[in-house]
């Protein structure tokens, strides 16, 4: 007889474990949109970006979502377009919300998700993993928008605290000719200001050759200064940055968007548990887990987390709570994750690596803040206009 009960539970079990997914109590629909504009020919032989990089880290978010989530009747769907250009993206958010959908995690440029976000004021949660605009965070804010992804300034802060700390103090900064690398360079200059770098020389990169022959006679003499510490290069597209590293005029360390770099994830960071997400993210994309990947997994899993939490999947509520002291993220970073209630921004620390090796993770022991060190990082309150939890 206790044979025969054993069997019978153990039926019961495995017919609940393979129950259709149309059985679930609460259907939570998160909706993708990807639109990257075209960056032009690129003028090295650099890897280029995966097109389906932001997309597959949500796919794994909802695989992770799903796994808990089973267990509390609750069913996480993702719905997901990757467009070819604005008014696409644009189409792509009405038709979801047509259909229903109130919660969005959005690889887009900053001037698209400000149209977004005008059009779905009290309609939608919405999720940056995409734009790092500073200006996102500082005067543009809108109270529906959480950014995942890290800004230009959390990023050259992290940047910066390592040099402080290490005493490479004088920067020989190079900087290229596109929006991003100008937006990235501005970060970077305020970040020395901040941390007490000096910014010894500061060049624009002008030139047009192929540096796959000529990088070793334009560079040093590119490079010929005043003695530096450190050379910083913003080349966000990879248009010349590769090439710098051992083709300075002084033998010096590489640092910024090539050489050692400050990412939100990177393949290296393995410590925390990371290494599981890293092998779960391969096992699903066959390839490795890069920062726009990482946004997007975390935004998914914000709301995964936020709906356990409250057992809705109401955009309002999850809104409210994210920006509350109750909600942190687990997200193999070796801390719990929070938003900023001020900017909707995820606090996080930023790995700075290079391609073959974790160096460091900011922020630094030294560099103080009266409520947490991650506000180390990027504007702080009193920094920034925007009070989108008033």
């Amino acid at each position: 007889m206790r044979i025969h009960l054993k069997a019978l539970m153990f039926l019961v079990f495995t017919c609940w474990m393979s129950a259709p997914l149309t059985a679930f109590g609460m259907d939570v629909r998160i909706g993708y949109i990807q639109w990257i504009p075209d960056q032009g020919p690129v003028l090295s032989n650099v890897t280029p970006e995966p097109e389906d990089a932001g997309l597959r880290g949500a796919e794994l978010g909802i695989e992770d979502n799903n796994t808990t989530g089973r267990f509390l009747d609750h069913l996480y769907a993702l719905t997901s377009r990757v467009v070819d250009s604005e008014d696409q993206a644009q189409e792509a958010l009405e038709q979801m919300l047509d259909e229903g959908i109130t919660l969005f995690v959005l690889r887009v440029p900053a001037d698209t998700l400000g149209t977004m976000a005008n059009k779905t004021v009290g309609k939608a949660l919405l999720f940056n993993a995409g734009a790092r605009d500073d200006e996102l965070r500082v005067t543009g804010c809108q109270p529906h928008v959480m950014h995942t992804q890290p800004s230009y300034a959390m990023l050259t802060d992290g940047l910066a605290q390592w040099l402080n700390l290490r005493r490479w103090k004088k920067v020989f900064m190079i900087t290229g000719p596109t929006d991003s690398d100008h937006a990235w360079a501005e970060a970077f200059r305020r970040a020395a200001t901040r941390f007490g770098l000096t910014i010894v020389d500061d060049k624009p990169w002008t030139f047009d050759a192929d540096l796959r022959r000529t990088a070793s006679q334009e560079l040093p003499l590119f490079t010929q200064s005043d003695d530096y510490d450190v050379v910083l290069v913003a080349d966000v597209r990879g248009d010349f940055g590769e090439y710098v590293p051992f083709n300075t005029w002084l033998p010096r360390p590489v640092v910024g968007t090539q050489g050692m770099s400050p990412e939100a994830w990177h393949r290296v960071v393995e410590s925390w548990g990371a290494a599981q997400l890293q092998n779960r993210f391969r096992d699903l994309a066959g390839r490795d887990m890069n920062g726009n990947d990482y946004a997007a997994w975390a935004g998914v899993r914000s709301l995964g987390t936020a709906v356990t939490q409250l057992d809705t999947p109401e955009s309002g509520a999850i809104r409210d709570f994210l920006l509350s002291d109750d909600f942190q993220l687990a997200a193999f970073k070796g801390r719990k994750l929070s938003y900023r209630p001020w900017n909707g921004q995820l606090r996080q620390p930023i790995p700075l690596v290079h391609p073959r090796g974790l160096v460091a993770t900011a922020p630094f022991e030294g560099f103080l803040h009266p409520v947490t060190d991650l506000d180390s990082l990027g504007y702080d309150e009193a920094e920034s206009d925007c009070r989108i939890d008033s």
